[in-house]
């Protein structure tokens, strides 16, 4: 039956009903309805969201009054003070594009970054203008520098002809608010780590930032009420869309410039924290802090985390200091988390372990996700629900990045069939939820078998000595490949023996997957907290040849 567009006529889309969607239309609002609250603590520090708009205004008049236009990136090199929160707003308030540089970068890759991306202003904090001079100096000139000094704006400068942040921000006249013409228009270009190669350049737009903001408030249940602390840098997928989400619901920011253990319980005692955000990495140092540095919360601090699945220690060990663990999962090119383990109400009367095998899944898609499943690597098509069937994790919907700067091929490989592959093996249970089970480069074929190194990491970190484990392929003559494991013991813990360990693997999971070798070493990572298997991988094999 046709569509009766008779009934319908004289009907459509006006001024008056249709806005772009932008990050933007959060600050304005929220400086509206609470100008007076507080919007961002930083030591003694205090702003409230009229006087953080106002400054986010007059960043974007800065950026105009030094010829950047509609579509020029502005790059920010901050740990998580006001600045990397304010250039938000007021980059893209200016039509420009947020390029939020990863700040344990060496100065060749910041360089290539800010080449590739074709930055034509770079905001730098001062405790990390000297890579960013260095950096600097193997790019041509012509580059507009803004140094965020210390006391506000007192003392001098460590790069060269830079403007003063402080003093240009108060001599800059306020931009006026407006959206972008386009809601997908670029909001944000955010390079991504990568554990060889040069990074790429994930290109976001205001209307999936929007939702994705929107998307992350709903799952972690941020309101006015709320106090984030900032555990998670905010270059990584801009904050997880924190950056705008905690405007949208006019909460508070906490800054942290730097994660320790023993500062971050003193800020959520001292403020009240109410949420944050951690990639595993911080977690783990946060549960795993020296007990004198713990400060259990007057109430439980929602924990959202990403990437690996947080081990059932993880979740018992959170919740006996004072953290609801949220697991989520996703990627820079969809904005940060995607999906969820969202609780189901039948968990409450299940066994424990039971219930922490179920919260340490991926799980379902977020609010603003259409749609997120696992694919058949040779059909393309969604595999049985059977918790079994091997596939590739996708995700499909507005939260999906515009594509890679300046590389079509790359992005004609990832936006494939309707669907942004993640590059990441998993199965779809009989309730829906997805499971990981591996990167695809990771899985560890034995004699044919399929062994998810994930797996045999969940079972090591269950010893109560190990404090992380990574587990990757070692080439072996007759099986093609086994299981190497990496493994970090905690601090004052009696220590297993490699044997004990191989041992105890045997105990929780069928005897072919227990690793054959086990390194006692501090793990490699990446500038995001990503464990770097391709080193140990690279070990692995010289292991072998070794004998």
């Amino acid at each position: 039956m046709a569509f009766p567009q008779e009934r319908w006529a004289g009907l459509a889309r006006s001024a008056a009903n249709e806005a772009p969607l932008s990050p933007l239309s959060f600050l304005r609002r929220t400086a509206r309805v609470w100008p007076q609250r507080t919007a961002v603590i930083d030591g003694d520090r205090r702003l409230t969201w009229g006087a953080f708009a106002d400054r986010a205004r007059r960043l974007a008049g800065l950026l105009a009054a030094q010829g950047v236009e509609r579509g020029d990136v502005v790059a920010v090199l901050a740990p998580n003070v006001p600045v990397i929160l304010e250039a938000h707003f007021g980059i893209p308030l200016a039509g420009a594009v947020i390029n939020p540089l990863n700040t344990r970068l060496d100065a060749p890759a910041l360089a290539f970054i800010l080449a590739h991306s074709e930055a034509r202003v770079l905001i730098v904090h001062a405790s990390l203008a000297a890579v960013a001079r260095e950096a600097l100096a193997e790019l041509p000139p012509g580059l507009t520098v803004i140094e965020v000094r210390d006391g506000d704006g007192e003392g001098e400068g460590v790069i060269a002809g830079a403007l003063d942040y402080e003093t240009a921000l108060a001599a800059a006249v306020p931009a006026a608010w407006r959206l972008p013409d386009d809601e997908w228009e670029p909001i944000a270009v955010n390079y991504t780590s990568g554990t060889t190669g040069n990074p790429k350049g994930v290109v976001l737009h205001h209307r999936g930032a929007w939702l994705a903001a929107i998307g992350n408030m709903h799952t972690l249940g941020l309101t006015q009420d709320s106090v984030y602390l900032w555990t998670l840098p905010a270059f990584h997928c801009n904050g997880w869309a924190g950056t705008w989400a905690v405007a949208a619901a006019g909460a508070t920011h906490v800054c942290l410039p730097r994660v320790d253990p023993k500062e971050i319980y003193r800020l959520i005692a001292a403020h009240g924290v109410t949420h944050l955000c951690a990639a595993p990495v911080v977690l783990t140092m946060l549960l795993h802090a020296p007990e004198e540095h713990v400060i259990r919360p007057a109430r439980p601090v929602l924990a959202g985390t990403g990437g690996a699945a947080p081990s059932s220690t993880t979740l018992r060990t959170a919740e006996d200091r004072g953290f609801r663990v949220l697991h989520m999962y996703g990627m820079t090119e969809s904005y940060g988390p995607t999906t969820l383990c969202a609780d189901q109400p039948e968990w409450a009367a299940a066994p424990a372990e039971q219930v922490y095998a179920a919260k340490a899944r991926q799980g379902v898609p977020l609010v603003q996700v259409e749609d997120a499943t696992v694919l058949d690597r040779i059909t393309g098509l969604p595999v049985a629900a059977d918790g079994a069937t091997l596939g590739e994790v996708a995700f499909r919907g507005n939260g999906v990045m515009l594509g890679y700067l300046k590389n079509p091929a790359a992005t004609a490989e990832a936006l494939r069939d309707s669907w942004l592959l993640t590059g990441d093996l998993g199965v779809l249970h009989p309730d829906g939820y997805i499971e990981v089970k591996d990167r695809a480069k990771d899985i560890i074929i034995s004699g044919g078998e399929n062994i998810s190194s994930l797996e045999v990491e969940e079972a090591l970190t269950r010893h109560p000595a190990v404090l992380e484990a990574a587990v990757v392929a070692e080439p072996h003559p007759f099986w093609g490949e086994t299981p190497a494991a990496f493994v970090t013991l905690r601090p004052g813990a009696p220590a297993p023996t490699a044997e004990a360990l191989i041992a105890w693997t045997r105990d929780h999971l069928a005897h072919f997957k227990a690793p054959r070798r086990i390194v006692f070493r501090e793990l490699p990572k990446t500038a995001t907290g990503k464990i770097q298997k391709q080193v140990l991988r690279a070990e692995a094999r010289h292991l072998a040849a070794a004998g």
